[in-house]
């Protein structure tokens, strides 16, 4: 899935519609919670300058597979289990539980019985805390610790998962070269709903991302294994990257916008920003942008969707653009004297807008016109922003996957921050180059590099080295 964030408003489908602790008491929790080993590329590295570290420590980093348009969705591989088996998860930020599809039987399942999840005697019981963080409400009984734990998600597109929760080992190729398998809770789902339109994506499941107890992310923290801070690098070509962990941030260049305090334990949302419309304020402004991974498009409430489309059109007015309602892919769409086979050959009719964040100083997120329009298989442009109030999303406002293309994006819980930057996410980061023996040589697929994507990275000539400790 997921046009979706965290169990409440709704919005249009957008496809279907988460420092090792070196103390011998952390080593005594971890001993019960994973199995694994420790590489001699685990040691940490010294710094190279007081300010920065040089280099990575416990930290992850996935490929990404998927687009905007024409596939709607963005996914990752992981594997699960012992023995360990891949399994391909829409990757959302909106939402914090992760599922995969469930051999329960699996009703509105969309793989085949090889890809859905078995559980094997390890349901959550349902006294454990993180059964009652996926409540809806205070209701929710538990009669025995041999319970197991039932959870029901409804995400804002009505589409839903119904299913159990059970935990297993999830093994993990840091990028200081460690093995770990954290076991960790998710959810099997055996009932999943899409009643939208749009055919939900070939996955087995979501990586649910928020900052909630349940999120990968947040288990990770609680285990002790890295900071809860992820971040996502969206390439417009397809593809990217997803980290967990704060080592891939860079150190400097990010722009930074406080999370909205109100919904920290909800969703990842900046506070208020007002519309620039080619560099110039418009008067429109909102109280709130929610950062979701989990839908294609970005969402304005009526007065900001108004508002934007407004400008476009006075902007187009004299220029070669006719309005093309016999296009369905998206609901305003324009059509030129010929097809268009980019957005290059139609972006210079447009402006570029932006989004500034008042309880930032001198913060924006810059949106482009190659990030708001999307050119259809039919040689048609169509606006990416769509009216959230005809969607059931109310005066809530959503930054989709359209508008992170190019762009590294963290959400660092930590410190309660959103940040930007500028970024090729058409290669990994570099990560190879700040140790000796290089990350590259772990590359199985579902555990973080693969062979390919290793190689382009280690025939770079200008690699910088680190001492260990």
């Amino acid at each position: 899935m997921t046009d979706r964030f965290r169990k409440m408003e709704k919005k249009r489908k957008r496809r279907r519609f988460s420092s090792l602790l070196m103390q011998s008491t952390f080593f005594i929790v971890l001993a019960a919670t994973f199995e694994g080993s420790f590489s001699a590329a685990s040691q940490r590295c010294t710094l190279k300058k007081s300010t920065q570290h040089s280099c990575f420590g416990s930290s992850l980093v996935l490929p990404v597979f998927g687009n905007v348009y024409p596939l709607g969705y963005y996914s990752v591989s992981l594997y699960i289990g012992n023995p360990p088996k891949l399994f391909e998860l829409d990757i959302d930020t909106g939402s914090d539980l992760t599922w995969v599809q469930c051999d329960a039987p699996c009703t509105g399942c969309t793989k085949p019985l090889h890809h859905l999840y078995k559980p094997r005697n390890n349901l959550l019981s349902c006294i454990d805390p993180l059964c009652s963080a996926v409540q809806n409400s205070g209701t929710y009984q538990c009669q025995s610790a041999t319970d197991q734990c039932d959870y029901e998600i409804q995400y804002a597109d009505e589409g839903s998962s119904l299913g159990v929760l059970v935990t297993d080992y999830f093994p993990l190729r840091l990028m200081n070269g460690s093995f770990l398998r954290p076991k960790m809770t998710f959810g099997c789902g055996y009932d999943q709903k899409s009643p939208g339109p749009v055919a939900p994506p070939p996955t087995t499941g979501v990586l649910g991302l928020g900052n909630g107890k349940t999120s990968i992310i947040s288990q990770l923290q609680a285990l002790g294994v890295m900071g809860n801070v992820i971040g996502h690098c969206l390439s417009r070509k397809g593809g990217g990257f997803l980290f967990f962990g704060q080592d891939p941030v860079p150190s400097f260049g990010i722009s930074w916008a406080p999370m909205s305090q109100k919904s920290l334990d909800k969703y990842y949302a900046s506070g208020p920003a007002e519309l620039l419309y080619g560099g110039k304020p418009t008067g429109t402004k909102a109280e709130e942008f929610i950062f979701d991974s989990g839908s294609s498009y970005t969402y304005f409430n009526a007065q900001v969707y108004q508002s934007t489309l407004n400008l476009i059109r006075k902007e187009l007015s004299g220029k070669p653009l006719r309005d093309a309602p016999e296009e369905k892919a998206l609901a305003i769409c324009w059509k030129g004297t010929k097809r268009f086979k980019s957005v290059n050959e139609v972006k210079s009719y447009f402006k570029p807008f932006a989004l500034s964040f008042t309880k930032a100083k001198s913060v924006q997120l810059q949106i482009p016109p190659e990030d708001y329009l999307i050119v259809t298989n039919d040689g048609n442009v169509c606006l990416g922003i769509l009216n959230g109030s005809e969607v059931g999303l109310g005066n809530f406002n959503v930054i989709g996957d359209n508008l992170f293309q190019d762009k590294l994006v963290i959400y660092d819980s930590d410190k309660h921050q959103i940040g930007w930057i500028p970024a090729n996410c058409d290669r990994l980061p570099n990560l190879d180059r700040y140790y000796n023996e290089g990350y590259c040589q772990p590359y199985e697929p579902g555990y973080g590099f693969t062979e390919k994507q290793c190689q382009v990275q280690q025939g770079d000539k200008h690699r910088e080295r680190c001492s260990k400790e």
